[in-house]
């Protein structure tokens, strides 16, 4: 079902209309942020590059998680009791432990943080600044969400951030469509109830890299009793307690940069075997959506019998084709499972949980940071239709319908998707 934005505005309680914020600097060396995996702030795959020249970008298909946010509910339960676990040991050996005496969890959840509030905004002035060619004030972005609350924040931020940037020249796009997420939803994914979790390939990691952490813990904090979980938790405290305080967790001094390489690891298992490859019922879900994309690319209606929500795409209100710029907000989990639909970051083999491969391209904190976003760009190049997919300003090469340069015909690309044409080659029955 759709609600509309106004009906939301009162909860975005971190939307910015009336300031412009830059994400602040978090005070912690880049090269630990990009190993904490889909909690890494988001950075830059690549640095954007032009269309090849005699190509006129016509048409933008934004796809964005949220920003940064409070742990979930069920997390932070658990990354409190991890750390009161570790504060219940008799003594501790080493000054990095010293904050742990008046140390108390001050964490929210679920919600959109003021960071990730920051990193929405910045993102829809850098999208404004990249594609103002492709609107005005009549022709203003159409921006959907689904229906969580730090994803429309993230939406209602994103929007106030690209008004900004065009020096009064544009309102700020409405944010027409909010998805039900317990109903079809081809921003969520919540539709798959047969697909297995990651549980056992997370656990098989943490039995691989966990144990000299524990060990070293337990060493200097005698009758701590810290186990392999207990690691997993705190070492998350470090990422979640830097984003939510805008400034370096004391808990990140607990960890070496092995010990983050570990926790990167384990979190990029954890999306593999959800949504991703891994997960027989994971690509599948990201099947709607790219139908979705392929109806805005051919200007055709939508044609698809998974998650799409056919009385939101059967009517131009909720679902207009035509348009130059369609901006779709969302979450981790759904974005991999569309990468992996469209057939992007594709591994050969499952990734292996007794070693990690330092030559795989699947790093989860360069596929879905914080506010990451995958951008397809329409192009008319010399009369034919092209198109080129970007994640996190990253070209991706498109061997599947290309000559893996970065750019296909829309028409391959189209030809190319015979998963999501297909529904999913059967595989979707198998969901519920």
């Amino acid at each position: 079902m759709m609600r509309q934005a106004a009906n939301v505005l009162a909860f975005a309680s971190f939307a910015l209309a009336d300031v412009q914020p830059t994400a602040p600097d978090l005070g912690v060396p880049f090269s630990i942020t990009q190993y904490w995996g889909a909690y890494s702030p988001y950075y830059n795959a690549a640095n954007y590059t032009a269309p090849p020249d005699g190509c006129t970008i016509n048409q933008v298909n934004l796809l964005q998680r949220h920003g940064a946010r409070y742990p979930t509910s069920s997390d932070g339960k658990d990354f409190k009791a991890s750390a009161e676990q570790l504060q219940s040991a008799k003594s501790f050996n080493g000054s990095q432990y010293d904050f742990l005496s008046n140390w108390s969890y001050q964490l929210g959840e679920d919600d959109l943080v003021p960071f990730g509030a920051a990193q929405s905004y910045d993102a829809g002035q850098t999208h404004y600044t990249r594609y103002a060619s492709l609107v005005n004030s009549s022709n203003l972005p159409f921006l959907r969400a689904s229906d969580s609350e730090r994803v429309v924040e993230t939406a209602l931020n994103w929007s106030a951030g690209f008004a900004f940037a065009s020096s009064g020249a544009l309102s700020s796009p409405q944010l027409t469509v909010i998805i039900d997420q317990s109903t079809n939803d081809t921003l969520d994914d919540n539709m798959c109830p047969n697909a297995a979790s990651s549980d056992d390939e997370t656990d098989a990691w943490k039995d691989v890299f966990a144990p000299s952490i524990e060990d070293r813990i337990n060493n200097d904090a005698p009758g701590a009793s810290i186990g392999k979980s207990d690691v997993a938790n705190l070492l998350q405290l470090c990422p979640f307690e830097t984003v939510a305080f805008e400034q370096p967790s004391p808990w990140c001094n607990l960890f070496t940069q092995d010990d983050f390489e570990g926790l990167e690891y384990y979190l990029d298992i954890d999306d593999f075997y959800s949504t991703g490859y891994g997960n027989s019922l994971g690509p599948v879900q990201g099947v709607g959506w790219v139908n979705e994309l392929i109806a805005r690319l051919t200007d055709q209606p939508v044609q698809d019998a998974t998650q799409t929500n056919s009385t939101l795409d059967s009517d131009p209100s909720t679902f207009p084709l035509g348009q130059s710029f369609y901006a779709d907000f969302t979450h981790d989990h759904e974005m991999i499972a569309i990468y992996s639909a469209i057939g992007i970051f594709p591994q050969s083999g499952n990734l292996s949980t007794s070693e990690a491969d330092p030559n795989r391209t699947w790093f989860i904190s360069r596929l879905v940071p914080f506010s990451a976003r995958m951008i397809v760009e329409r192009m008319d190049c010399g009369g034919t239709a092209n198109l080129r997919i970007l994640v996190n300003d990253a070209v991706q090469p498109l061997a599947f319908c290309g000559s893996g340069n970065g750019q296909c015909t829309v028409t391959d690309f189209v030809q190319s998707q015979s998963f999501a044409r297909s529904n999913g080659n059967g595989v979707w029955s198998q969901c519920s």
